[in-house]
């Protein structure tokens, strides 16, 4: 009886010290605690998230990756997995595990006295949903004392379900994602629930270190890690024998795929619209906020785009092997655009984004050679005195510029041919005439033209004649934008890469203004966005019809010829600048308008080429793979044209000759042929012209 009184006592008095210690520590410890209940309303920073038109996946954007899951959206094995490898009892202690204090406290003492176990710590879920939320990672004890109460408090405040979602939205799983959603897309590219089991086990194996279970650098390592994770499941019961068997032979194989085409085929583009969301937005709320931003990239487009551009690219380095740290020197752009909408489809700005993030596409002002000279010939053609078979002269010509020095433009194959129709004159890109017309027309007026369609948004020397062939400078985005106006109906636009951005609660924050329905959720039949014109459009119809119809003899049997594409209709101007420093080809169909470019960043003669070479080569082969399934269709004529068959050289209506090269002509009502002239012979008719104008020769002024 003494022995039972006395046993009461010493467990009153340790009892009753434990009460005095726990008091003791929670009024030193607990009175300046974290507001932990706002947690209620948990709102962490969520990595921004960018999407192709087509609803994939491009890029994140944020300080740490993460996408957050509400708990009834985690599969019941994931949260499983994580309670087996991190907290067995989670759903039954109250913040604190005792059995797994002890437990630990045992192995940590037989490890210091030598007798096997490991070093070991006792934190449950809860606990650490309470370290890192609110307190370092410092190993003190008055750190661990906070972690304890701040558990407790965590359990009597929130759901075991609403600690889960808190903890599995906020754990560090490496590769700078937080949370199992982020995690999940980085690793295996997929959300949480497409996961197998034996990559839910990865994931569970993660939080403990990182960094060492990362399987491109330690594969046995992580492979061993998420054995454990599976066979802890399995003692757990939460997986039959062969299932765990069916997971642990399943070879961990983490995709690169997501982190590949970041790096390469969609940085330029993501870069971009980071550029532009960041001056909307500002930096808090494009990298914390969660905005789900639905672009206007297209992803066969895009790969595409890159993939042709550095193809070209490396093929040039090879016949002229040239590197910048191992990469070549030569660089180049591309840009595809819905003309109607100006919505950005795909660009790339370089060779590798990697070595040089200079978007060459949408931030390089290089001169322009003779793709101004559309423009200047829409000049002519809405005056009532120019016909596309206007009789312009080819002769030397000597020009003052506004510096009084002397300039003499000269034709790329270094001779002159008379009198040739203005089409002519386009088709084949003759400098001498250009000069000749814009003399006629007047500088100020071309330029005016030139600027009205956004070709340049700067100030430019009114007296300089060799603006007429392109030494004024501008962006390879611009110069197709303003393109594009020749098949839009004449309308100016903006370019756009995002339709519409919304944030975390769906709520939608921006939207294109210049596009309808561009907030319309994806389906597989949708067309692209329309787009309403309000304003007044730049030129009229019929001009821009006979325009676009003489790009098209241009691509047809012009300096352009290489851009054919069987089927299709294809419009499209080359452009060499002096001393071939750079090379353009900017050509369009009725629904995609495409500008490629190359030189060197330091502007130097390239060893070879002319926009009719290099240029259309890239464009070609990027059409193959944009138009492929498409179906091709003529450019849209509007009325009052009248279409007359011509003789290419004169103008004149054809006569027969032997030898006569015969087109079909576009002309507006009351518009008739040249008169006859005294070499009209028999007629062929033949419109491609295989053997006629050529596109070789000495370059030599711009083309």
């Amino acid at each position: 009886m003494k022995l039972i009184d006395y046993s009461f006592r010493i467990f009153f008095w340790l009892a009753l010290t434990a009460l005095i210690l726990a008091i003791a520590l929670f009024l030193r410890y607990g009175t300046d605690l974290p507001e932990y209940k706002s947690l209620a309303s948990y709102r962490p920073p969520v990595a921004t998230r960018l999407y192709a038109s087509d609803g994939s996946l491009l890029m994140e954007y944020a300080t740490e990756r993460r996408v957050f899951i509400e708990f009834h959206d985690m599969p019941p094995l994931l949260i499983g997995a994580f309670i087996a490898a991190e907290d067995q009892s989670f759903w039954t202690h109250s913040g604190i595990d005792f059995t797994g204090i002890a437990r630990a406290a045992l192995n940590n003492v037989m490890r210091m006295a030598g007798r096997g176990g490991s070093l070991s710590g006792a934190s449950t879920i809860t606990q650490q949903v309470a370290k890192n939320f609110f307190l370092s990672s410092d190993r003190t004890m008055s750190r661990k004392i906070r972690e304890v109460i701040l558990a407790l408090k965590l359990e009597r405040t929130f759901s075991k379900e609403h600690i889960m979602t808190l903890y599995l939205n906020q754990i560090y799983l490496g590769s700078r994602a937080f949370g199992v959603g982020s995690a999940s897309l980085m690793y295996f590219n997929k959300p949480v629930n497409e996961l197998t089991l034996a990559q839910i086990a990865y994931l569970a194996a993660l939080p403990k270190a990182p960094n060492n279970y990362n399987p491109a650098r330690n594969l046995n390592s992580a492979t061993h890690r998420r054995n454990w994770v599976i066979n802890r499941m399995l003692a757990e019961k939460m997986i039959t024998r062969e299932e765990a068997e069916s997971a642990i032979n399943e070879p961990l194989v983490v995709s690169d795929e997501f982190t590949r085409q970041q790096a390469d085929d969609f940085q330029y583009f993501s870069e971009e619209v980071r550029r532009r969301m960041l001056g909307i937005f500002g930096r808090e709320k494009l990298y914390n906020e969660g905005l789900f931003i639905k672009t206007t990239l297209d992803r066969k487009m895009q790969i595409a785009a890159q993939q042709t551009l550095r193809k070209h690219l490396e093929a040039y380095h090879k016949r002229h092997p040239e590197t910048d740290g191992g990469s070549p020197l030569i660089q180049g752009a591309i840009i595809a655009i819905h003309p109607h909408t100006g919505r950005v489809l795909a660009v790339s700005g370089g060779y590798s984004f990697s070595d040089s993030s200079f978007n060459r596409a949408i931030q390089a002002r290089r001169q322009v050679g003779s793709t101004i000279k559309p423009f200047i010939y829409l000049n002519a053609l809405e005056r009532p005195d120019f016909t596309p078979q206007t009789l312009l002269l080819d002769a030397p010509i000597v020009s003052v510029n506004e510096d009084e020095s002397i300039w003499r433009p000269e034709n790329y194959d270094r001779k002159f041919k008379g009198l040739v129709p203005l089409r002519q004159s386009l088709e084949t890109s003759r400098n001498a005439t250009t000069v000749r017309l814009v003399q006629t027309l007047g500088i100020n007026s071309v330029i005016r033209t030139a600027k009205k369609f956004g070709v340049y948004d700067h100030n430019l020397r009114r007296n300089d004649m060799s603006i007429a062939l392109g030494s004024g400078e501008t962006t390879l985005e611009n110069m197709t934008l303003a393109f594009g106006a020749f098949i839009n109906g004449g309308f100016r636009h903006n370019s756009s890469l995002v339709d519409y951005v919304q944030d975390r609660n769906g709520r939608t924050i921006f939207r294109n203004t210049e596009c309808k329905d561009c907030s319309a959720e994806w389906s597989e039949d949708l067309l692209p966005p329309s787009l309403t014109e309000d304003s007044e459009p730049l030129s009229d119809p019929q001009s821009l019809y006979q325009l676009t119809s003489i790009l098209t003899g241009a691509v047809d049997r012009g300096t352009g010829r290489r851009a054919r594409m069987r089927g299709f209709a294809i419009a499209g101007k080359t452009g060499t600048t002096n001393e071939v420093r750079d090379v353009w080809f900017v050509g369009f169909t009725t629904n995609l308008a495409v500008g490629v470019y190359m030189g060197y960043d330091q502007p130097r003669p390239m060893a070879e080429g002319s926009g009719s070479g290099l240029a259309v080569q890239i464009f070609r082969d990027f059409m193959e793979v944009a138009l492929e399934g498409e179906t091709g269709r003529p450019f849209p004529q509007p009325n009052g044209l009248e279409f007359i068959r011509v003789n290419y050289d004169t103008g004149s209506r054809p006569t027969g000759a032997p030898g006569e090269r015969v087109i079909t002509e576009v002309f507006k009502i009351g518009q008739q042929p040249n008169p006859p002239t005294a070499s009209s012979g028999a007629a062929t008719y033949d419109d491609d012209f295989p053997n006629g104008p050529s596109s070789g020769g000495i370059e030599t002024g711009f083309f």
